[in-house]
């Protein structure tokens, strides 16, 4: 199952920490955004790992389900690595969505 792995971490040295952790386990979609590749216990183990990172009263953990074939709007060049590919039945640039809307 792939998932989006994403984390709003508000100390410096935290951050740093739990981006190195990251790094090791998922793919860099964005900034604070990654790509995990696993069932459903694996994400959990890897945010049981990440919660030793965090300090839960200041920081925001989020692990977000994919569907297997997502619906995904892109504006700008994409950022993914040439090896990691979403595949979707709707990918589009968000400017032909919108023209497509008010056509």
């Amino acid at each position: 199952r792939a998932w989006l792995i994403a984390y709003d971490i508000s100390d410096p040295k935290r951050l740093n920490r739990v981006h190195r952790f990251v790094i090791k386990h998922c793919v860099p979609v964005q900034y604070s955004l990654y790509y995990f590749e696993g069932s459903t216990r694996a994400v959990e183990s890897l945010l049981n790992e990440m919660e030793s990172l965090i300090k839960p009263e200041a920081d925001d953990v989020r692990a977000y389900p994919l569907p297997p074939t997502p619906d995904i709007v892109t504006l700008g060049r994409g950022s993914l690595p040439a090896t990691i590919q979403l595949l979707s039945s709707t990918q589009v640039a968000l400017p032909q969505l919108l023209k497509a809307q008010t056509d």
